[in-house]
This record gives C-alpha cells, sequence and structure tokens, in this order.
C-alpha cells in the first residue's frame, strides 16, 4: 500500500494559496493550508509532509523564522522547504534561505511546470523514504520474530525432557541438545557427525548404524527403535529413538530432526516383572512337579504293593501243602505274572533313570522294521487274547531298512501296543500298520518309514493330548483308576524314537472314540556305513544335564533299583 504524502502550502495571502493548489492539484498528494508560520507550525505537531512552500514575506513570523523552528524540531529536520518571495531578489536573503537548509528558493511569479517538477521529485522521494522505512520495521519486526524464535528454540531445547538432534541431508549430526548429552554421557562436540555411534553399546551399534543408513538413504520411511548408551562408569541408559525428515519451503530436504526418550526405568520395571513372573512360573512347575511327584509314589506304592500281595499271598498258601495240583499250578502261573508285572515296573523306572541320567545306550545296526512289529505283535498276542481283543496286522513286507537298535524298537512297538490293549475294551480291534511314506510327505527329502497303531478304544481327551508323553503324567492318577501302570512306557516310546533321528505323535478325536499313535523313522541310506554304532548320551530336554561316555555296559542291577528310582524324582521335582 502507497504511504500518504502530504504538501505543506503556506501563506498569508489566500489568492496564492489558491494558485498554488490549482498548479499541485494533478499530484497524488494531500495539500494543507498554512495562512502563517504559526499555523505552520501547529500542522507539523501532527503531520509529516513530502515537501514544504514557505512564503519568505509574512506578517508577524516570516518564512525564516518559521524555517529556523522547523529546523529545530526532530521530526520535521530533514523536510525539504523551498522557499518563494515576490518582493526581494537579494541574494544575501537567498544565501539566507539555503543556509537555514532550503532546497530552493523561487520568485514569483513561479513557472507552473518548474514547480510541479520540483516537487514531483520530492514526492517520489518521500514515498521511497517511507516505503525504506516500511522495509525497515518490517525487517526489524522480522529480525525480533528470528530473535524470538531463536530463544524459544534454545529454551525448548535446553530444556526438552526429550533429546533432540539435527542432521544434514546425509544423516551426519549437526547439534544435540543438552538432554542428548545426558542421555548419552558426552559432551556436543562428541556427538557431531556420526562421532554419537560411539556412545552406543557395543551390543547395538552395529544394528543401530545399519538401521539410520537404511533410513537416510531413502531404504525405509520411517525410524523408530531403541538401543542403549553405554556411560563412562559402566551404566547403560536404554533410549526409544524417533526422526523425521526436515523439508524447504520448496519441499527440497534439508536433513533430519529427532528425538530420544529415555526407556531406562520402563525397562527395568519390564525386566523386574519377567522376573516375577518367571519366578511364578518356576513356583507353579515346582508345585505341579511336588504334586506329581506325590501321585506317582502313591502309584508306584500302589502299583507294586499289588502284585507283592498276591505273590505273598499264593505263596503261604502253597507252603501250607495243602492245594490240589490244579490249584498249585494257577497258584505258579500268578506268582510268575505278578512278578513279571512287577519287574516291568522296575524296568521302566530303571529306564527313565538312565535317561534323566544321559546314560542309556543304544546298540543300532541296519534291520528291517517288518520283524521288529511281527515280534511286538507276537508278544502281546496271548495279553490280547486274554482280554478278547483282536489284533489285525496291515504290514507292507517291502518297507527297506532302518538304522536302529532291535531291542529297544521293539520296546517302543510293544509299549504302543499293551497300552492300546489296557484302554480298549473286549471285542474291540487294534490295527497295525507299516508303510513307506513318500519324501513330499515327509520333513525333507528322505524316504521313512511310518508305524502306526490305532485302536478303538478309551480315546484321550483333548486337554491332556499334549501332555501324553510326559513322564508321570496320566489321565487317571488316582489310585482307584481301573488301569494300571505307572505312565512311563509313553515318555520311554518318545524318548527312544527321538534317539533313532525320528518322531512319534498322538492322535484322539475325543473321549471313547479310540487313539492313533504314528511312529515315523527314516529310511537307511545305502550308501551308509553298516558296523555297530553306540549312543552313549543323551542331553535331557527337561535337565539340561550334560550326556558323558557310560563306562561298562550300562546295566543297572535290581539291587540298583532303588537308587534309580531316587534319581529319578530327583530330577521330576527339579
Amino acid at each position: 500500500m502507497s504511504p500518504q504524502v502530504n504538501i505543506l502550502l503556506v501563506d498569508d495571502h489566500p489568492e496564492n494559496l489558491l494558485a498554488l493548489e490549482a498548479i499541485l492539484g494533478d499530484l497524488d498528494a494531500t495539500l494543507v493550508r498554512a495562512n502563517s508560520g504559526q499555523e505552520a507550525l501547529r500542522c507539523l505537531l501532527n503531520q509529516d509532509f513530502a515537501v514544504i512552500l514557505l512564503d519568505v514575506q509574512m506578517p508577524g513570523m516570516d518564512g525564516f523564522e518559521t524555517a529556523t523552528l522547523i529546523r529545530s524540531r526532530e521530526r520535521s529536520r530533514q523536510t525539504p522547504i523551498i522557499f518563494q518571495t515576490a518582493f526581494s531578489t537579494n541574494e544575501q536573503l537567498m544565501f539566507k534561505g539555503y543556509a537555514l537548509g532550503a532546497v530552493d528558493y523561487l520568485l514569483k511569479p513561479i513557472d507552473a511546470s518548474i514547480l510541479t517538477s520540483k516537487i514531483t521529485v520530492f514526492v517520489d522521494l518521500f514515498r521511497k523514504t517511507e516505503a525504506v522505512k516500511q522495509q525497515a520495521a518490517q525487517l526489524a519486526a522480522i529480525n525480533n520474530e528470528l530473535s524470538e524464535s531463536e530463544e524459544r528454540f534454545r529454551c525448548l531445547s535446553a530444556c526438552s525432557p526429550a533429546g533432540i538432534f539435527l542432521t544434514d541431508t546425509t544423516g551426519a549430526c549437526t547439534y544435540t541438545n543438552p538432554r542428548f548429552h545426558a542421555l548419552a554421557d558426552c559432551k556436543l562436540e562428541e556427538t557431531l557427525g556420526n562421532r554419537w555411534f560411539q556412545q552406543l553399546h557395543p551390543d547395538d551399534r552395529d544394528r543401530v548404524s545399519h538401521e539410520w543408513q537404511s533410513y537416510t538413504s531413502g531404504q525405509v520411511t520411517e525410524y523408530a527403535t531403541e538401543y542403549r548408551f553405554q556411560h563412562r562408569d559402566g551404566t547403560v541408559r536404554w533410549v526409544s529413538a524417533r526422526s523425521s525428515p526436515l523439508f524447504s519451503d520448496l519441499c527440497e530436504l534439508t536433513g533430519y530432526v529427532g528425538t530420544i526418550e529415555d526407556l531406562t526405568e520402563r525397562k527395568q520395571a519390564e525386566e523386574a516383572r519377567a522376573q516375577v513372573i518367571q519366578e511364578q512360573i518356576a513356583r507353579r512347575e515346582a508345585e505341579a512337579a511336588n504334586r506329581m511327584k506325590d501321585d506317582f509314589l502313591a502309584v508306584l506304592s500302589h502299583e507294586l504293593r499289588t502284585p507283592l500281595n498276591s505273590i505273598l499271598g499264593w505263596s503261604r498258601l502253597l507252603r501250607g501243602r495243602q492245594l490240589d495240583d490244579e490249584t498249585i499250578v494257577r497258584a505258579l502261573e500268578t506268582i510268575e505274572r505278578n512278578a513279571l508285572a512287577q519287574a516291568q515296573l522296575i524296568n521302566d523306572i530303571l529306564d527313565v533313570s538312565q535317561i534323566v541320567r544321559g546314560k542309556l545306550r543304544l546298540k543300532c545296526h541296519a534291520l528291517n522294521p517288518l520283524f521288529i512289529v511281527e515280534a511286538a505283535i507276537d508278544s502281546v498276542r496271548p495279553l490280547a487274547e486274554v482280554k478278547a481283543v483282536q489284533l489285525e496286522s496291515k504290514l507292507d513286507a517291502d518297507v527297506g531298512q532302518v538304522w536302529g537298535d532291535s531291542v529297544r524298537l521293539q520296546q517302543v512297538v510293544w509299549n504302543l501296543l499293551t497300552n492300546a490293549i489296557k484302554f480298549t475294551s473286549a471285542n474291540d480291534t487294534i490295527t497295525v500298520r507299516l508303510s513307506t511314506v513318500p519324501p513330499s510327505l515327509t520333513e525333507g527329502q528322505q524316504r521313512s518309514v511310518q508305524i502306526q497303531v490305532s485302536d478303538t478304544g478309551m480315546g484321550i481327551e483333548p486337554a491332556f493330548l499334549p501332555h501324553v508323553f510326559d513322564r508321570f503324567r496320566q489321565a487317571d492318577s488316582t489310585t482307584s483308576r481301573p488301569h494300571n501302570g505307572l505312565g512311563l512306557g509313553l515318555a520311554i516310546v518318545h524318548y527312544l524314537i527321538e534317539q533313532h533321528k525320528g518322531s512319534v505323535r498322538a492322535e484322539s478325536p475325543g473321549v471313547n472314540q479310540g487313539a492313533t499313535f504314528t511312529v515315523t523313522l527314516p529310511l537307511l541310506d545305502p550308501t551308509t556305513d553298516g558296523s555297530i554304532i553306540e549312543h552313549n548320551g543323551y542331553v535331557s530336554q527337561d535337565t539340561k544335564v550334560e550326556a558323558k561316555e557310560l563306562e561298562g555296559n550300562g546295566d543297572n542291577a535290581p539291587s540298583n533299583a532303588m537308587q534309580a528310582m531316587l534319581t529319578t524324582f530327583l530330577y521330576a521335582a527339579s
């Protein structure tokens, strides 16, 4: 907006003022009249003028006196004055006018075009001067605003609870605030460029450097991460870092700005909470182990006492020598059957003890799984006939060979079959399948052999299915349950199959809908050496006990049964 321009016309004759207004009327300016020097001074109190046309000869206060007073005031000291007169051409008066700061001295009558051109120059000069003043005022306001903005930024940066950093377009740091220095335990110069990476924890340095480089090179669009600062005294501060790009008014990238916030207390709280949770879990596991141990001891005492009572009872009857031959045969059969049952319980305990201590040894060689499965079926067939359970076998005679311990693999199949017979009712059917699994249906490209034992018995509850291979775990652990056993057979199966680099899984649609146990073993590579391999150790998944080679044959005598049982209890409770 163009500033308003005022021109002061001072003359004691109204007709002269009218004449001047007529000459200067076409200028884009406001013409102000004054009939005397005093009136002119009053006008100068409230207004600024581009030029003053001042008559020399005026009554009371002449033009020279008026000019002297005008020049004495700071506001009007630089205002141009043009003297005009019609009576005196004395050079001394002219010099006096110029001495008072007049820019011109005109004689009346005044040429209209000359006056107009002279006044136009001063009007333009006034406009330019005012424009310069406005620009100077605007520049001063901008500088003041910048100064205030810098002061606000300085206060914000100095007092910010978060660390602040600025970088150039390459990601090199150019500024960090005091909070950043406190979190990183360093000085400003130690954070500039890429030197701030040296303040990071050694374990985080490479990761953070890679993440920052990926962000500043445009490979990722967002930057948010957590890392640690390593202080000089060895303490560690966790921080959360975020950054965003800076753009100019022309949408050009000028650098990056980011913040870091202290996470140390939160991390410590999380660690404390995690420790409490771990302690709670360990406590619950210990309590569960204790309950499981108590249940196992109750079951063990019951399972050992039951056949022992039968053996003792029939032994006393035999010592009385009052039984007939048929009863004697029945007594001997009963004693033998219960002794075998008790021996099986002790053998299971010994096997688990060796498993836990990492001292169960396998003697492996190339063998045909068909013979293993057939031998196991033959050994349990009398038990199935006593219970009136039908055994069906669907065995592929051409399945190839596996690398394994024939005794232990037969034990696996025997355990699965006796378990199926135990939980299958009379006149139900147990099906045993032996088949080859193509590479596309197994992990990797190696062909495998699969042994399946399916029954139509009691089935497995869905909640218990994930624990079916755990040691000492039984769906019914009460001493009044209808089925005997210690809950060790399936745990032994799982361990032995793992030692043969295979897998075993259990499936059941639900209670009273039967169950299927599937054993998968890798088939022997024809290029494998056929010599005997002894597996002398195992690292228990529960105890993480390091396995050592077992000296001697590794077989525990029956006198060591109690020691093996105590070892098992200790590991079960740990």
